[in-house]
């Protein structure tokens, strides 16, 4: 009997769906994925009170996209839901035609983000936002309580959405700047790594006069041969900054597979992403509207958040997981405190002002507004953020626990251990806006920097950021930790030497 709980990542439905990868079988099997199209017909036929609803359905560039596409669409007609064929899709227009005049009541996205090729994945919505953690589990639950099919099937066309989403983008640009052409120019190119956000380069960029030689990997390929889609991935970020350097671009942009997050290159071919990208956006919007809270995830640094304040807002960091800051910007708005941007470190941005939807292709058109209105006043994107205090080192160390083990209960209480020592202990101290695991501060003779302990969202790995604001200083933090990290047998802290 399938265990479809099992498959919950999150906000996500996530499984193997391409056979060939030794000790990964398979879980998305058309029954499988048959079963749960079926659950979220019902569910959405409740929650929309249309008994038939009509369901959009998008895929990304994998491999298995077509089966579990089809596998999807006979769970829903079955059901007697409508279907609608999108096509090669990003994760947010399949959010976007439901404020749209498309005429759907709900849609599914087939997709599983920077995953490697074998896998894949469903993402759910509804016209209010994307299904919550609780939701999912929700419908996984029903999956396994299928009853008998509707007598009537529903029906099955095609439509595409991209090319409009598209079009809206460009409006956006064109409204804000006033031309037509406002890039004209300007040499800005794209990385889709083989995913789904090719079109940016040919619906949104072209048309408003950019030049876009060195655009590449823009052909949709689920094999990703070139690179993974994914702005954290340190091979795919070198393969577009090279690009930028090679061909002299203004500016460089890569998505992830499809396209809900976003990372950008500066002309010198730096990498704008992580404090950087969230620094620059948050710039922009506080610019035009001062006092916002920008709520982060944990790991974000203490120059980021100078940074901020010097710019006239409020930091606010969270727990990791982009819907956890989201939904901590959706509740101070709603506490009525201004908060225009949720936004992780990853690449996962939301604005107050498009729905909070994490959308890549939004962040980076929010991006190239603020490009064009620099240019016309003889600056760059990069002068937006010339006072961001960057530290002098970085390092993020996976500590892994031990096969078998309750990881969960034991990272806790390492967590506790760890909060006690740091108050007791001379030249540490825990940080004031601790929100996740524990953030030790370090004062100048014991590593000049901060490091966050925490518990990864899914996996037995205790990960440990560390930053330094002095040559070195990251070293003699690491060594702090390791001596308060010692006696944990079931934890592997050896890459902290």
């Amino acid at each position: 009997m399938t265990d479809y709980t099992s498959l919950r990542s999150g906000t996500d439905v996530r499984g193997t769906a391409t056979e060939g990868v030794n000790g990964d079988p398979v879980t998305l099997t058309d029954e499988t994925v048959f079963a749960i199209a079926d659950a979220f017909c019902r569910y959405a036929a409740e929650k929309t009170g249309n008994p038939r609803p009509t369901i959009a359905v998008g895929h990304d560039s994998r491999l298995s996209a077509q089966r579990i596409v089809k596998a999807l669409t006979g769970g829903i007609t079955a059901r007697g839901g409508n279907v609608v064929l999108t096509g090669l899709s990003s994760t947010p227009s399949m959010f976007m035609l439901l404020r749209d005049d498309f005429g759907a009541d709900a849609s599914v996205m087939v997709t599983a983000s920077h995953l490697p090729y074998q896998k894949n994945g469903l993402k759910f919505f509804l016209k209010e936002g994307g299904l919550e953690s609780e939701e999912v589990a929700e419908v996984l639950a029903r999956a396994g309580e299928l009853p008998p099919p509707e007598p009537i099937c529903g029906s099955v066309s095609e439509r595409p959405y991209i090319a409009r989403y598209a079009e809206g983008l460009v409006a956006k640009v064109r409204a804000a700047t006033g031309e037509e052409k406002p890039l004209a120019g300007k040499r800005i190119l794209v990385d889709a790594g083989g995913g789904a956000g090719g079109f940016y380069e040919a619906l949104v960029l072209r048309p408003l006069g950019a030049d876009t030689t060195g655009s590449q990997f823009l052909e949709p390929d689920g094999r990703f041969p070139n690179h993974i889609p994914n702005p954290e991935n340190e091979e795919a970020m070198r393969s577009v900054c090279e690009a930028v350097k090679r061909h002299h671009a203004d500016f460089g942009i890569i998505f992830d597979t499809d396209v809900d997050r976003a990372g950008a290159v500066s002309p010198s071919g730096e990498e704008i992403n992580r404090n950087r990208l969230i620094a620059l956006i948050s710039a922009i919007l506080l610019r035009e509207r001062p006092g916002g809270y920008i709520v982060t995830d944990s790991v974000t640094s203490d120059g980021l958040s100078a940074f901020i304040r010097a710019h006239g807002g409020v930091h606010r960091r969270f727990k990791r997981g982009y819907k956890n800051v989201i939904n901590e910007s959706k509740r101070l708005n709603a506490a009525g405190i201004d908060s225009p941007l949720a936004i992780e470190t990853s690449g996962h941005a939301a604005l107050r002002e498009n729905y909070f939807l994490d959308d890549g292709a939004y962040l980076v058109t929010r991006l190239l507004i603020a490009l064009s209105q620099a240019a016309k006043e003889g600056k760059t994107l990069m002068d937006l953020i010339a006072d961001l205090p960057e530290p002098k080192e970085a390092r993020e160390i996976r500590p892994v626990f031990a096969a078998g083990v309750d990881f969960k209960a034991l990272g806790a209480g390492v967590i506790e251990d760890l909060k006690r020592a740091a108050a007791e202990r001379e030249g540490l101290s825990l940080a004031p806006d601790n929100c996740e695991g524990v953030r030790i501060d370090f004062d100048r003779a014991h590593g000049d920097g901060w490091a966050l302990v925490r518990m990864s969202l899914h996996e037995p790995i205790m990960p440990i950021n560390i930053e330094s604001n002095s040559e070195g200083g990251s070293r003699v933090i690491a060594g702090e930790l390791r001596e308060l990290m010692k006696g944990y047998s079931f934890l592997n802290t050896e890459h902290l030497k």
